[in-house]
């Protein structure tokens, strides 16, 4: 009995942490917080935060620089390509970015200026 309940013990932790991996590996190399950068464009270079959420080739969140902040009107991560579509007070942002290496690298547009820009996901204290 007791080698029974070792063995059901055992394939239950078994079974949560490969559900854990899955569900880890489903949030997809978007889903975190990146610290980033943008270069370029009327306000010089600036730092800005994503915060993204990733469900299969849909990216959703928020992001947050100096100047404000306010949710991502629409987003796509497809092989390899993030973009993201921004709408605030200030104008309509769009930005590009190739996945390369932990690391993202592209160009930011608006209605009437552009640049370029790069983020590193953030990495919480004691990781």
């Amino acid at each position: 009995m007791k080698r029974n309940l070792i063995y059901i013990s055992i394939c239950i932790t078994v079974l949560f942490t490969a559900s854990l991996a899955i569900a880890k590996e489903r949030k997809g190399p978007m889903t975190g917080t990146w610290d980033c950068q943008a270069h370029g464009g009327s306000q010089g270079d600036m730092t800005f935060t994503l915060f993204l959420q990733q469900n299969k080739e849909n990216v959703d969140g928020s992001i947050s620089s100096p100047i404000g902040g306010t949710q991502i009107s629409s987003g796509t991560y497809k092989r390899n390509m993030l973009e993201i579509h921004l709408d605030t007070p200030q104008g309509n942002y769009t930005l590009m970015a190739k996945f390369s290496k932990g690391t993202l690298s592209g160009t930011w547009s608006s209605d009437n200026d552009k640049g370029v820009w790069e983020g590193k996901k953030h990495v919480a204290a004691g990781n």
